[in-house]
């Protein structure tokens, strides 16, 4: 069945064209424009309208009307998700989204999950006015969540902890690396301090940094000391630090490869090799807990009375992918991954 055109739209391109043709001769360039800007007018109108119709009456089979829907795919846990691409008008998406949700409901759908683009931004406001709740953003996306049944909603929370590192890279003269920082919460205090950085989750478009990665790359961008992982001493859990975030800090022991300073400018005062004992004797040293523990660390692994978690890669057995467990290697009996320096 046709559908049927709206009475806006009836109006003779062929009389426009004759109006244009006379206004030209005429030398009337603002009324031309005016005309020109109606016709554009009336073609964003019949684009939208013919948009909204084919969202709502897609075909018509043996009689029953076809509703479309959005694009999604089944999620492992009883859920759907949709990942919106091209652009769409924002009554455009209410209309799909309104009977997916409707679909998803008969087919005993649970979760639903909706990742915006940035340049989608527009489909926020209807997503929220039919119920989708926020759930995290990145830099290129949000994500919105809906809990389809009448039951409470089993959907995860939004990562709950960010993951930092600290580097330990002691030489064969007692001295610790140690640097001044620029900015931060000692900036011009004249604490010494180990590199330290968070571990980034998206790394040069991998999928995310080990922490061994992410204690190399910090030592050598703030000090221009090339090192190799050993180990990891101790971690801190820290709650509601960084937006009501939880943190955890992951002590790293590295040896040196090279031994020449060439400190980052953006971002480091100063930096130096330290003897252990001056860098025990600061009072941010003995201010600090962790600080103290730092150097107590550092003299226990000089005397050969610590034993931390080396990392061993290991592979799923349900996706081959590869991940790091760490655990004490000598006491196990298991050989680590040096080779895995990358």
């Amino acid at each position: 069945m046709p559908l049927p055109r709206p009475a806006f739209l009836q109006l003779p391109v062929l009389v426009l064209d004759l109006l244009l043709q006379r206004l030209q001769f005429n030398g009337c360039p603002l009324l031309r424009a005016l005309i020109i800007s109606q016709v554009y007018h009336r073609i964003l109108l019949l684009r939208f309208w013919v948009g909204t119709m084919s969202a709502r009456h897609q075909v018509f089979e043996n009689g029953l009307e076809q509703v479309e829907l959005l694009p999604a795919t089944n999620d492992d846990h009883g859920g759907v998700i949709v990942e919106m691409e091209g652009a769409m008008g924002s009554e455009v998406f209410a209309t799909l989204l309104r009977a997916s949700v409707s679909e998803w409901r008969r087919q005993g759908k649970k979760g639903v999950w909706i990742k915006l683009p940035i340049g989608l931004a527009n489909l926020v406001e209807p997503a929220v006015k039919e119920g989708f709740c926020y759930h995290h953003a990145e830099p290129d996306y949000l994500m919105l969540v809906y809990w389809i049944p009448d039951t409470s909603s089993t959907i995860p929370l939004n990562a709950s902890h960010r993951v930092g590192i600290g580097a330990i890279v002691l030489n064969d003269k007692r001295e610790l690396l140690v640097v001044q920082e620029k900015s931060g919460i000692f900036q011009d205090t004249g604490v010494w301090k180990i590199p330290t950085r968070v571990v980034e989750e998206e790394l040069f478009n991998l999928q995310g940094e080990n922490l061994f990665m992410a204690a190399k790359r910090e030592v050598k961008e703030e000090t221009g000391i090339d090192t190799e992982f050993q180990e990891i001493l101790a971690f801190r859990q820290s709650h509601k630090v960084f937006f009501q975030k939880s943190d955890l800090f992951f002590i790293c022991m590295m040896r040196p490869l090279s031994f020449d300073i060439e400190k980052q400018e953006l971002e480091i005062a100063a930096a130096q090799w330290m003897p252990l004992e001056e860098y025990a004797d600061q009072p941010s040293t003995q201010k600090h807990k962790i600080f103290k523990c730092i150097a107590e660390l550092c003299s226990a692994k000089m005397q050969g009375d610590y034993t931390g978690l080396s990392h061993l890669r290991i592979t799923s057995a349900f996706n081959n992918n590869f991940s790091y467990l760490y655990l004490n290697s000598r006491d196990l009996n298991v050989s680590s991954n040096s080779s895995d320096q990358s």
